[in-house]
């Protein structure tokens, strides 16, 4: 199994915030700011990990304002995709978490994990194709920011996703449109991400192998979603 994968597997295609570079975090906390700034006046309780590892990670951006309001019994109106950042609507509130995470990437950067890079040249070098699926619409800006674009064959994002119409994770349909565009079939793919709905997207696309990355010590969990195998960083594959 080079590069700890099965003899079959032709393609790569890995989830971006969480599995290759440490935007995950960022995400996180741009996401706990716009709640809690939305939840405190209506006297509700703050964002928590759990809200965070439930509801939002992995999910498309308005997917995500939807499932942990629902959670929350609150019901906004869907709005337009130019809403204001302080309109109250689905678009609004999933707007301004957008700003912020922007801010956030301009004044701090992006750091892949140390096993990126040398986990991506590995894949290269086995003549293994690569992509990049994610439900970030900011992807080809971290990727650049991250140096990891000159890896990337093929990118399907949250822009790709809400053009096609794509359902988001944790339906498989983002995964299997990635897998397309690099002339592969899934049990040919193996499917590498940290969220669980990911995970769980992965399995439901019928791949030929699923990596869950426990960045946040919820290794159980990635194996009851699908997960074959569970690792920390990338390099311990290699």
């Amino acid at each position: 199994m080079a590069l700890g994968l099965p003899d079959a597997i032709t393609a790569c295609l890995f989830d971006l915030d969480g599995v290759l570079t440490s935007t995950a975090v960022v995400h996180r906390r741009a996401w706990r700011r716009t709640f809690d700034e939305f939840l405190r006046p209506r006297g509700e309780p703050p964002f928590t990990e759990a809200d965070y590892l439930e509801h939002v990670d992995g999910r498309p951006r308005y997917d995500g304002v939807r499932e942990f309001l629902t959670s929350r019994g609150i019901t906004l109106p869907e709005g337009e995709p130019d809403d204001p950042p302080d309109a109250d609507t689905v678009h609004g509130v999933g707007n301004r978490k957008n700003d912020l995470l922007e801010a956030i990437i301009r004044h701090e950067g992006v750091t892949p994990y140390p096993g990126t890079a040398p986990y991506l040249r590995a894949v290269q070098a086995r003549g293994l194709s690569i992509g990049v699926v994610t439900s970030s619409a900011n992807a080809r800006k971290v990727l650049d920011a991250a140096g990891l674009s000159p890896f990337v064959q093929v990118l399907v994002d949250g822009v790709v996703i809400g053009r096609d119409g794509l359902k988001g994770k944790p339906a498989p349909d983002s995964f299997l449109a990635g897998a397309r565009l690099l002339g592969v079939s899934p049990e040919h793919a193996a499917v590498f991400e940290d969220a669980l709905a990911g995970v769980a997207a992965g399995r439901a696309g019928g791949f030929g192998h699923v990596v869950g990355v426990d960045r946040t010590g919820q290794r159980e969990a990635l194996r009851a979603h699908g997960a074959d195998v569970v690792v920390e960083d990338l390099a311990e594959l290699l």
